[in-house]
């Protein structure tokens, strides 16, 4: 109860201890109360004068109120009504407001809105201004003990009554509707709100736009999902708006605009996690443009924004191969397969030894990599682990690697693959017939 009386005063800005009690009544301060009428153009309500003797009453009912002596505040106002006959109405609905807030204090919402209704039910025998701001906050107290249909009720009373009233008492309408799941209905409440801010040229907060985008995503309105994220993102960058925004224009297929909100994003320093640039990287590698996705990923591990794992150094070395950068790839894919639970990464590493021309460490990698295991195709390691001992001019080690391949080809039925090792055998075995010779004829 606590915490649901916080978030009230937060919602409707709760501020009657605040105000002094001659101000709150409006019977001690000729010139604000004055003004206040000016302000809200309302009729003058002829209401019941209150009594000195009433008035004292009140005023030593504050006091208890500024201690926080609520119960000394109840003890007053219930002997007031205990001779009620003796109050006109005015008097007593006076009586039930202050009563209202005593029971709000203390954490007594339906206590607050039973002395609220007693204060409507004196009808035009109070002022004009206490019943409007009783009708609002009977409207918002019922929100907050979950009576929803009576929130909307004496809210649709209050904008009867109001003149010209601002964006707000909409959006909470809207907030109401909302809470009942009715959709439909929160979204015309919130969009006359904005409307309203924007016709008096006012302010449209955050949260309205965040909730009426919640709303349209909930009915998978697409357009208005995206229309309302170009407006977050155009007036309240934030990295949560930006992901989202490229999230849906991906879930949409629209892959370019995807892209370039994550590239807005990343230039405006919005991608601070590890899965943003990831994200960002990997819609890169998809358009075709590996070396920019490459610099963002190494930017991300020089910040240590993106942790040195083994599947993150794989994707950046990936990058960097095709790029063609194969001397920044191997380095990379080296402390990659060192993080590496199975063998692929050295089988991609063995390969780009072998563009390298860098054989001894070719071999050394596809060894490890069919030690660790794992593979895609296991024929394919063994075809390049011979062809960079065939390179060392080790005949005999790199037959024997083709002989392997031509064995798995055969067990996974791989025909181009046993065929390919085949030919490789049959030329190693020729090549070593043709050595012998020579040797031979010297």
């Amino acid at each position: 109860m606590k915490l649901k009386r916080i978030a009230f005063i937060v919602l409707v800005g709760f501020v009657y201890a605040a105000v002094p009690f001659t101000a709150e009544f409006g019977i001690g301060n000729a010139s604000v109360q004055a003004a206040e009428d000016k302000k809200t153009r309302q009729k003058t309500r002829r209401v019941p004068a209150m009594s000195e003797q009433t008035f004292k009453k009140l005023s030593e009912a504050q006091e208890f109120l500024d201690l926080k002596d609520y119960q000394g505040a109840l003890l007053v106002l219930n002997k007031m009504l205990d001779r009620r006959k003796r109050l006109n109405g005015n008097e007593i609905g006076q009586v039930h407001n202050m009563l209202g807030f005593v029971y709000f204090s203390m954490d007594d919402f339906e206590g607050a809105i039973r002395e609220y209704e007693a204060v409507i039910a004196q009808g035009d025998k109070v002022t004009e201004g206490l019943e409007t701001t009783v009708l609002y906050t009977l409207a918002q107290l019922s929100f907050v003990v979950d009576s929803f249909e009576d929130a909307l009720r004496y809210m649709e009373i209050w904008i009867e009554k109001a003149t010209n009233p601002g964006p707000e008492p909409r959006i909470f309408m809207g907030q109401v509707y909302y809470q009942m799941q009715d959709f439909p209905n929160a979204i015309v409440q919130i969009e006359f709100g904005i409307q309203v801010a924007v016709d008096r040229g006012t302010a449209v907060k955050e949260n309205w736009w965040g909730l009426l985008n919640y709303l349209y995503f909930e009915q998978e309105n697409w357009p208005k999902v995206l229309e309302i994220l170009e407006i977050l993102v155009r007036d309240f960058p934030k990295r949560e708006y930006w992901v989202r925004l490229a999230g849906v224009y991906g879930q949409q297929e629209q892959e370019k605009e995807q892209l370039y909100s994550m590239q807005a994003a990343y230039t405006a320093g919005f991608l601070e996690r590890e899965t943003d640039l990831n994200n960002f990287a990997g819609l890169l590698m998809q358009d075709e443009v590996p070396f920019r996705a490459a610099t963002v990923l190494a930017q991300g591990f020089k910040d240590g924004t993106v942790e040195k794992t083994a599947k993150n150094l794989r994707n950046l070395g990936q990058a960097w191969q095709l790029s063609q950068e194969v001397a920044k790839a191997i380095p990379v894919f080296e402390d990659a397969g060192k993080l590496s639970d199975d063998g692929k990464i050295f089988e991609r590493l063995a390969h780009l030894y072998l563009e390298d021309d860098q054989y001894s460490k070719c071999v050394s990698a596809a060894n490890n990599a069919l030690e660790k295991g794992g593979l895609r195709k296991v024929q394919t390691t063994h075809v390049v682990r011979g062809m960079c001992l065939y390179n060392q001019d080790k005949l005999v080690g790199a037959r024997g690697s083709f002989v392997s391949c031509r064995n798995e080809s055969r067990r996974v039925k791989d025909a181009g693959g046993r065929r390919m090792c085949q030919q490789w055998i049959t030329h190693i075995d020729n090549e070593s017939k043709r050595r012998k010779a020579l040797a031979d004829a010297i």
